[in-house]
């Protein structure tokens, strides 16, 4: 692809040649990125949260069982959810950073083995 010269008197900038910008940029977006991710792993757990328990309000009132056995029912039903998917999100968290930490550390060994001369 053919690019046409700028301007002469446009100020020509030249932002592929700076790598230490795009490694600030590619951090920022990195952590914005996970963020991101997080409050949407957050939002889904809540979603299928509220939809269980809105099935289990359904069916308990079109097979006729009483009120309170219905909302106890789905009180249970809310709370294991929750807990369920919290417990889960933070457990793939924790695997994924201790995955990247192992990872980073085996790197690291192999970088000094490679110094340290054996016998």
């Amino acid at each position: 692809m053919r690019k046409t010269p700028p301007h002469p008197d446009q100020l020509a900038l030249r932002f592929g040649k700076d790598s230490e910008i795009e490694r600030i940029i590619e951090a920022r977006v990195a952590i914005r990125a996970e963020a991101e991710a997080i409050r949407w792993r957050f939002r889904l757990i809540l979603i299928e949260t509220g939809m269980l328990t809105l099935f289990v309000l359904i069916a308990g009132w079109l097979i006729g069982e009483p009120l309170g056995k219905i909302f106890s029912s789905a009180l249970f039903v809310c709370a294991g959810c929750l807990a369920s998917g919290i417990i889960l999100v933070a457990l793939s968290g924790g695997i994924s950073m201790g995955a990247s930490r192992w990872q980073r550390w085996k790197t690291n060994r192999a970088a000094m083995t490679r110094w340290v001369k054996r016998p």
